[in-house]
């Protein structure tokens, strides 16, 4: 037994090694192709900053949303049953744990975030003899079944004679209509005006307007951006990041604040929970967009890692360095008392 448990920390600490590794080297590959990029140049372009899908990133954000199998997968309310019982052996139970462990990462899976898309001011033709001969739009709507919704071609003829494409509001209204998606609505549910948003945040319920959000809007709508950023400007500003810790929400909350500059709450937050490593991680992905700032040129040139990096972070980033020391200090005093006893 005690056999076991050494190899399991053996195995625990090359780990936490090998992942400070590559958030390390993740760091420095930014870091240095913007110092190569000139020094001159204070941020990066559209192009060159990294993307919320890219593989370095999304690495980060999947190892910091952490995967708790109690909370992937707490009871919903629902008709009640009655309970199954089933007796396993030991290796029916890891093949058990594994299918639920691998069931929760497919639930666990990121939404996209995405660039607010460009409006549609297309007009085809204006026939200026059909101006007045209706009263009302009439909108003409391809309904071939195997065309993807993005493409699908949809023209409204105005009242003047315009022949026009639809807009995005338009568009989305008629798909709807044809080709309804189960829990959207056309008009959209009450609860994403700002004052009804404001009660639901009282009641701790982010994580159910963000569920809604993913049915009713598009990832790219203004709409969508909106609630996501009213969401995660609540939580940050009250502290309440566990509300999504182990969601499939909280990689957006965390490059949401990453892309703003403004991760010191959700900092100071894991290193309170003992969560050092989500930490450091965090300092890398802000290190990785952020490659011109003091901090990640700082480190870089230092090649700092761990608790280092965190040091470097607070002294030359952070707007609420006290909190962040304070809770690196507890933290270091509780390991030391940790090591004596």
């Amino acid at each position: 037994m005690a056999a076991l448990r050494s190899a399991r920390g053996l195995f625990r600490s090359y780990l936490r090694v090998n992942i400070v590794q590559k958030d390390k080297e993740a760091a420095l590959r930014w870091s240095s192709r913007a110092f190569s990029s000139g020094t001159q140049e204070k941020s990066l372009s559209d192009s060159e900053k990294p993307k919320f899908t890219d593989a370095a990133v999304q690495d980060i954000l999947k190892r910091i949303t952490g995967l708790d199998l109690q909370k992937v997968f707490r009871p919903i309310k629902e008709e009640l049953k009655m309970p199954t019982y089933k007796l396993m052996t030991d290796e029916q139970l890891q093949r058990a744990t594994d299918l639920a462990t691998e069931q929760a990462l497919k639930r666990l899976q990121m939404p996209p975030v995405l660039p607010e898309r460009k409006p549609i001011n297309d007009v085809l033709c204006e026939d200026k003899f059909l101006d007045g001969v209706e009263t009302t739009k009439y909108v003409f709507t391809d309904i071939t079944y195997d065309v993807p919704h993005r493409e699908r071609f949809i023209v409204v003829r105005e009242t003047d004679g315009t022949l026009r494409k639809a807009t995005w509001e338009e568009r989305d209204r008629l798909i709807q209509v044809y080709f309804p998606r189960e829990g959207r609505k056309i008009i959209p549910q009450s609860i994403f005006k700002g004052e009804n948003l404001k009660m639901v945040f009282s009641k701790d319920r982010h994580e159910d307007v963000l569920d809604l959000c993913q049915v009713q809007f598009e990832p790219d709508t203004s709409e969508y951006i909106r609630v996501h950023a009213a969401v995660y400007e609540d939580l940050d500003r009250h502290g309440k990041y566990e509300l999504l810790r182990s969601t499939r929400h909280f990689g957006g909350l965390a490059w949401y604040l990453v892309d703003a500059r403004r991760v010191d709450g959700l900092l100071v937050d894991m290193l309170q929970k003992d969560l050092l490593q989500d930490a450091v991680s965090l300092v890398c992905l802000f290190h990785m967009v952020h490659p011109h700032s003091e901090s990640a040129q700082e480190a870089s040139s230092r090649q700092a890692a761990g608790t280092d990096l965190l040091k470097i972070y607070t002294q030359k980033e952070s707007q609420r360095a006290g909190y962040i020391e304070l809770a690196l200090q507890a933290r270091e005093q509780g390991v030391e008392k940790s090591s004596a006893a």
